[in-house]
């Protein structure tokens, strides 16, 4: 996909940035402080490995278990994927608070087409990703052309989808999905892993190459960075936001594939859930890997970072209710380190 400008931009983009959020990484301070920004890269990744060996101190019989391993691997893959799509927006300073809904609403629709209507379940998928698309696509266009806010229009859209998720499903369950496809998510293993980790493993390297190695990426990071300066530079910004918000849509209905066939079923109200861990995992990955912007690899180590804190937690005894005590302070805690970042690296911009 390449998105256009008016006259092409000079250099390298700098990184995206919303108010409140991370901001640009600062060359000065690579320069002048390269151990500890090192460290600030590497930094989740260490104390992920640090929990990982606490825990299996803690629990030498159950935590340190490839049974384990693969179950937290494997489990997370749909936090994992709708965190990717939450990132896209991100990027570009917006935020997309339909895509748990939008999740919802295709996990239903493919079980709705394949076992009431007995449709193939490619085109039942095909229907649905095509949908979550169109989800996107309708809100990237009421955006920009009625310059409303995003946080408005896609929590006003997400509303009507679980509204319509309620409706087509009768407010039930709906079991039954193809076998073929339980089994190429979850039934398949490669090295004891369920193929859905490498699902959202391979869609991170996607998101990953195109904003960092594509010309269309880096527009979205230009556009994060000051709407104005890309608009002035050619760059194109209502078609740039249109379509990070498109394709954050489509990756939420990717998601709610995973999720039916996860389960092998496809439920109205639980998907909804998913919508603060993915928040969690994509604001605490902008203070890892590249700090300071959302990033893809950042965003799905936070992922697993998350969930193995809250398994080992479990494995201690902790209630349920935990995982929404860690979701919920991991948020709080990683937005305030990446205003923390961000003003660090003013402060060395305007010190050099």
């Amino acid at each position: 996909m390449m998105l256009g400008t008016d006259a092409s931009p000079s250099g390298t983009p700098p990184a995206g940035a919303v108010e409140g959020a991370p901001g640009p990484s600062g060359v000065t301070s690579t320069r002048r402080y390269p151990i500890a920004l090192r460290l600030q890269q590497s930094g989740l990744v260490v104390a992920w490995l640090v929990i990982i060996a606490v825990f299996s101190l803690l629990r030498p019989n159950s935590f340190p278990t490839m049974a384990n391993a693969a179950d937290i691997l494997g489990s997370q893959a749909v936090i994992a994927v709708l965190t990717l799509g939450v990132l896209l927006p991100m990027t570009t300073g917006d935020f997309d608070m339909s895509v748990a809904s939008n999740l919802t609403l295709s996990a239903m629709v493919t079980a709705i087409l394949n076992v009431n209507h007995h449709v193939p379940i490619l085109l039942a998928l095909l229907a649905a990703t095509t949908l979550g698309a169109l989800i996107g696509l309708f809100n990237g266009l009421v955006t920009t052309w009625l310059g409303i806010d995003p946080f408005i229009v896609t929590l006003g859209s997400g509303t009507v989808a679980n509204g319509v998720t309620l409706w087509i499903s009768g407010s039930n369950t709906l079991s039954g999905v193809s076998g073929s496809l339980t089994k190429a998510v979850v039934g398949d293993h490669l090295f004891q892993i369920p193929l859905e980790f490498y699902y959202g493993l391979g869609l991170c390297v996607a998101v990953w190459l195109f904003l960092e190695r594509t010309r269309s990426g880096r527009l979205f990071l230009v556009v994060g960075q000051g709407r104005m300066v890309a608009r002035l530079s050619g760059v194109r910004v209502s078609r740039v936001r249109v379509a990070a918000l498109t394709g954050s849509g489509l990756i939420a209905a990717l998601a709610g594939v995973l999720y039916a066939g996860t389960s092998g079923a496809a439920d109205p109200t639980s998907g909804t859930q998913l919508l603060l861990p993915a928040f969690a995992g994509a604001f605490l990955g902008a203070t890892t890997i590249r700090p300071g912007r959302f990033n893809a690899w950042g965003s799905f180590v936070a992922v697993y970072f998350l969930v193995t804190g809250i398994s080992g937690l479990q494995m201690l005894g902790a209630q349920s209710y935990v995982q929404d005590l860690f979701y919920g302070g991991a948020l709080v805690v990683a937005v305030g380190l990446s205003r923390l970042v961000r003003r660090r690296e003013a402060l060395d911009e305007e010190s050099h």
